[in-house]
């Protein structure tokens, strides 16, 4: 590995970038990670097309509008439309000529089996190899398997041309939700290269330039060693996010607190806090994919991966938490049914539209099948859930976040939006019949929900208890309950 730049100056978010020389480059894949590569790309200075095969899509992104929920895209691609350095076309092959780069981000789905599906690489390369020449090079930035870009190169200088183009491999590690912020000011830069000389690395440096000028590491190494450094960050950060989870459930069979926990491991600076938070696991296009690709990596070349089938199970039972503290304070399976419940939260994390994997999701359908008649909210999200969950006459889409709690026993925090998090309590307590919120991601402030009169029951802490003035408050509602006729299902009362 060589490590080109090494002092680290982030860029001023508010300092418009300028390149060494504006290049010719195009964006082949107009989904999210392509939008922002293009979109950022086109700020960086250059001249920038985007492809896309979809007709509709591409018409509405040259109207300026974008499909995917990502804080400052829409205004950032919108930008570069104005200045007329970035277009979008579906005419693929007119794109390929006379750039100084190609940037394939095309969709990598994986399969059932971890496996990943390159078909859409493939079809790009055939268009790449009828009109690419060197000294253009080829920037692979979809998540592919290790050794991909070797297989790709191959195929170009098979294709009977002396001057096929090189490829190399940088792959992105994008956020949602910062993902803007996450391209222009990262923390590395990662390029992958075969070559026997630096010319088509300095060419990529080239488009980096804003961000090298700034010193932000770049970090030179060969295609098989940059595309495994892809799968093994997310899977590291999918482990965290399970080892926490894991600590949480010990934790909570032995009365101790794991936010506490955290803060006494996170503090070891040879650990750290970051993406040390329990909660209902992790979820998204990239972590379950990655490490389920990851894993098949290992099982095609013959290599134990416990560990990373041990992080894929502990999130998979992550995701039943809240349906089995619903389940434990019910008493049994069957009294879930004809129960009304509450749902804050559908996306996988807050500041995105995507339910890809959401462990809200999984949650809802178990929910749904054990009879529970649902109510679901969130801010962003509501019609990519309505398009992934199976539709249910028992499950009501709400309008706001009150509107789902209207008629509910409980509630579940699935996705930590802050509107969830500074909701007022007390309005909670007054609508809860049960007065119960399961907090999916520790993320509410639970001596203060506690004060209104709620049980708060979060994942891995103790629950507090009830405080002089929620004892009255939930004396207050018991009374008025027995004024007013229960439902046919009759009162299910919750132990303490």
């Amino acid at each position: 590995m060589k490590l080109i730049a090494t002092e680290c100056r982030p860029p001023q978010p508010d300092t418009a970038p300028q390149p060494r020389r504006a290049l010719r480059i195009a964006v082949i894949g107009s989904g999210y990670v392509g939008l922002v590569t293009a979109a950022c790309l086109a700020r960086c200075g250059h001249a920038v097309v985007a492809v896309d095969s979809d007709e509709a899509k591409i018409a509405r992104l040259a109207d300026g509008h974008v499909d995917v929920y990502e804080p400052g895209l829409a205004d950032l691609m919108r930008a570069q439309l104005v200045a007329q350095r970035l277009r979008f076309t579906t005419g693929i092959q007119a794109a390929l000529r006379d750039v100084d780069l190609v940037f394939v981000a095309v969709d990598t789905p994986g399969r059932s089996d971890g496996s990943t599906e390159l078909g859409a690489i493939d079809a790009v390369m055939r268009d790449i190899a009828a009109v690419v020449r060197a000294p253009s090079v080829v920037v692979i930035k979809s998540t592919v398997p290790v050794g991909t870009a070797q297989v790709l190169q191959r195929q170009l200088d098979e294709a009977g041309d002396s001057d096929a183009p090189r490829v190399l491999c940088s792959p992105e590690f994008l956020r949602e939700g910062t993902a803007v912020a996450d391209f222009l000011q990262p923390e590395r830069i990662l390029i992958g290269d075969d070559g026997s000389d630096d010319a088509a690395q300095r060419l990529l440096l080239a488009a980096y330039a804003p961000l090298v000028d700034a010193g932000i590491p770049v970090l030179a190494m060969d295609t098989r060693s940059a595309e495994l450094s892809k799968h093994a960050a997310n899977a590291a950060l999918a482990m965290r996010i399970s080892f926490v989870n894991e600590i949480a459930s010990i934790a909570g069979a032995t009365g101790a607190d794991i936010e506490k926990v955290c803060d006494g491991i996170g503090s070891d600076r040879r650990i750290g806090r970051s993406f040390l938070r329990a909660g209902l696991g992790y979820g998204g296009s990239c972590f379950p994919k990655d490490v389920a690709a990851l894993r098949e990596t290992a099982r095609r070349h013959n290599v134990r991966s416990d560990m990373l089938q041990a992080t894929e199970r502990i999130n998979d039972r992550q995701r039943c938490w809240a349906f089995n503290e619903l389940q434990r304070d019910m008493g049994s399976r069957g009294r879930l049914r004809g129960l009304r419940v509450a749902i804050w939260g559908l996306a996988f994390k807050p500041g995105t539209d995507d339910v890809r994997c959401a462990p809200s999701l999984a949650l809802a359908d178990r929910l749904a099948r054990a009879g529970v008649r649902l109510a679901l909210y969130d801010p962003v999200a509501m019609a990519n859930a309505r398009a992934a969950l199976a539709h249910d006459r028992h499950t009501r889409w709400a309008e706001s976040a009150g509107d789902a709690l209207t008629g509910a026993d409980a509630l579940v925090l699935a996705t930590e939006w802050d509107e969830f998090v500074a909701f007022d309590p007390d309005a909670v307590a007054a609508a809860l019949r049960l007065r119960t919120v399961y907090d999916g991601r520790n993320a509410l402030d639970a001596a203060r929900w506690t004060e209104a009169g709620l049980r708060v029951v979060q994942v891995g802490r103790p629950i507090l208890p009830p405080s002089a003035r929620s004892l009255r408050l939930n004396l207050a509602a018991e009374q008025r309950a027995r004024r007013v006729p229960l439902r046919a299902a009759g009162p299910l009362d919750i132990a303490a």
